[in-house]
């Protein structure tokens, strides 16, 4: 999966965004268990980059209910 930009979560509905928030943090878990288990290689890296995505989405829903 690639990196998500602002720009484009910006164009998303709300409805996408929770639907990509829950798509990513399912994500996240399955990368957290393959790292619990030692199975993890070259992934490591995505970890810090979906927490990221996460921030980014929770950033932008919050923005549009404070705007309401």
């Amino acid at each position: 999966m690639t990196r998500l930009k602002l720009k484009t979560l910006r164009e998303f509905n709300d409805n996408d965004l929770e639907s990509k928030l829950s798509e990513i943090r399912a994500d996240l878990l399955k990368l957290r268990i393959e790292n619990s288990k030692g199975t993890l290689k070259k992934e490591t890296g995505n970890m810090k980059w979906k927490r990221r995505d996460i921030a980014r989405i929770h950033s932008i829903l919050k923005e549009r209910e404070l705007a309401k």
